[in-house]
């Protein structure tokens, strides 16, 4: 009867180390995959040509990706600039401030926000954001705007990400026992300088990982931020430009104009430079949290 147990736990432990490993691989499997659709293009341009070049001209067979490449961290900027405070001020007033019957209702509240398709965040966007850009905040900086604009593109994904950001900080902050914050009450401490001093301090490295993934999701949003951006192949130089993150050119690309030479190898190593951007995030993101993780303890 004990050597069976023993089986069974080698079996268990030898089945979740395979799955930990799969996981692994297929991160590997796509990134070789979209290098070697990539590497037509790879080899008839440099790849300093392919990152800094502004010129997106496919049927001269100028592939410049620059301009998706910035409007891309222009928008994933600027939307995780509003949101983080707005979620992070929400989520210690229901963690630290609001009573049980106000948490009973903004919970399901945001976990409808959280399931919601992004093509509705989309089409809200173009109805409401996009018409408010451009007739009540553009004219009091340039002369016209349309409201397809970096700055509807930014908030668009703001609203969509901060529900996840919220759940998140939520669940981090209720790690925290509460004898820690009794214990500060007890020292004299007020409510917001046990919040300040002990539940965000004790919570740093949880927040930053949360802030990670929000990040990466903002990079890879598409179908909402398509349809609020512009979808012009220029470099944004302020919150009124059009814009074209890379998301929005392979979804909006990919499948036509595909008979041209390299195009679809381009979109391809489009495909390949968010899939890098993201892997390179994550990594430097974790080796900060270990580090920080090490001063903390």
């Amino acid at each position: 009867m004990k050597s069976l147990r023993i089986i069974k736990d080698k079996v268990a432990s030898g089945v979740m180390c395979s799955l930990t490993i799969t996981s692994l691989l297929l991160v590997v499997f796509i990134g070789i995959g979209l290098y070697w659709k990539a590497s037509p293009i790879l080899s008839e341009h440099s790849l300093g040509d392919l990152l800094f070049s502004s010129s997106w001209r496919p049927f001269k067979g100028e592939f410049g990706f620059f301009p998706f490449l910035s409007a891309t961290i222009w928008v994933t900027v600027v939307a995780v600039s509003w949101v983080l405070p707005i979620a992070l001020l929400t989520a210690i007033f229901l963690t630290e401030y609001a009573k049980s019957f106000v948490r009973r209702y903004v919970f399901p509240a945001l976990d409808i926000l959280a399931a919601l398709p992004s093509v509705i965040y989309g089409v809200w966007g173009t109805l409401v954001i996009v018409p408010w850009i451009s007739r009540s905040v553009a004219p009091y900086f340039i002369d016209f705007s349309a409201g397809y604009t970096v700055l509807a593109a930014s908030i668009v994904g703001g609203v969509m990400i901060l529900p996840l950001l919220v759940s998140l900080f939520v669940e981090i902050f209720s790690t925290v026992s509460d004898d820690l914050r009794e214990a500060s009450c007890a020292l004299g401490a007020t409510k917001w300088q046990t919040t300040k001093l002990v539940v965000l301090k004790k919570t740093i490295p949880g927040i930053l990982a949360a802030l990670v993934l929000a990040i990466s999701r903002a990079l890879g949003e598409t179908i909402a931020i398509l349809m609020v951006c512009g979808n012009l192949p220029q470099v944004p130089h302020s919150l009124l430009d059009a814009c074209y993150p890379i998301p929005a050119l392979i979804a909006n690309n990919y499948g036509e104009m595909l008979s041209l030479p390299l195009y679809e190898s381009a979109l391809m190593f489009a495909a390949l430079i968010l899939f890098v951007v993201v892997l390179l995030f994550n990594l430097f993101s974790r080796l900060v949290l270990n580090r920080m993780g090490k001063q903390l303890v």
